[in-house]
């Protein structure tokens, strides 16, 4: 007897395609951080740099915080 279940397939042919759809958007969403991020640092050059210097601790403290998520749901 064969124990396989008949939405296997279709099962396995969701997670294909999501996995193939998923670097795609990572991709999308990379690209619109660095857009976001370009635009920013214009305006905080063009501001002086005090406020880069505040935005730089800010930014690193964004990104030890992001780590430290990361981290923690990690599965």
């Amino acid at each position: 007897m064969d124990d396989s279940s008949p939405f296997t397939a279709t099962t396995l042919a969701e997670e294909a395609l999501l996995g193939l759809l998923m670097p795609l958007w990572q991709l999308v969403i990379g690209a619109v951080v660095l857009v976001v991020i370009l635009v920013s640092v214009g305006r905080l050059a063009r501001r002086g740099p005090s406020r880069m210097s505040t935005a730089l601790l800010v930014t690193a403290a964004a990104i030890a915080g992001l780590a430290v998520l990361g981290v923690l749901f990690q599965r």
